[in-house]
């Protein structure tokens, strides 16, 4: 092994044919960048995970929204598509003063469904990066996916008050669809679900409209 300098990520080991074995920037959460952002302080505690201090920060945002003056707080949203959508639902079940939410196929939704369909790839390419790094007998799968259940959004969802509006696409393999109904059926406030059968991870005909005069209803 020989080490070569990397200007954003310090000292990237690498191998004698040139390919990146470990990737990891400073800061507060540890663990390897290499290829996404889920598995960021996979290894470490919970709490020192990326995406848990994200989901925090939703939260703490909107409670910042609340509470800036010519606000009203009881009329406060969150909406968002993909990893927003994804965000939005954490946002939601992290803050209970959030009326209304309308995320839009939802991406961090059931980690271990998408492993099991074979959909580790686009957004959740990183999974697959992991094992293949890290775990490649699969030795320590069980744990591995246990540990992402900190930052599963369909874990978090039965937490939500808000009144939801999803949108999910039949033909969407970036967030399959299967995931995001993991996280809508965990929802016990009154929640509707908008389909779009022919379209997948893309911009949703009329949608933002939905939405507008959903968010307006408040």
């Amino acid at each position: 092994m020989k080490e070569r300098k990397n200007a954003h990520r310090g000292f990237l080991p690498v191998d004698c044919r040139g390919q990146g074995g470990l990737s990891e920037d400073v800061g507060g959460v540890r663990g390897t960048t290499f290829r996404g952002q889920i598995v960021r302080g996979l290894d470490d505690t919970p709490e020192r995970m990326l995406f848990v201090r994200i989901f925090l920060d939703t939260a703490e945002l909107a409670r910042i929204v609340m509470g800036l003056d010519g606000v009203d707080a009881s009329r406060v949203a969150a909406s968002g598509g993909s990893q927003g959508g994804g965000l939005t639902l954490a946002c939601a079940a992290l803050e209970p003063g959030i009326r209304r939410a309308a995320p839009a196929f939802p991406f961090l939704s059931d980690y271990r469904r998408v492993w099991e369909i074979d959909q580790a790839k686009d957004a959740y390419d990183e999974l697959r990066v992991f094992f293949r790094q890290y775990d490649p007998r699969h030795e320590r799968e069980e744990e591995i996916f246990t540990r992402l259940g900190y930052i599963d959004v369909q874990n978090l969802a039965p937490r939500i008050r808000a009144e939801v509006l999803m949108a999910t696409a039949l033909m969407d393999t970036v967030c399959p669809p299967s995931t995001q109904f993991a996280a809508y059926n965990k929802i016990t406030a009154p929640k509707s679900m908008d389909l779009y059968p022919d379209f997948a991870h893309e911009g949703l005909p009329g949608h933002p409209d939905r939405v507008f005069r959903f968010l307006l209803e408040m």
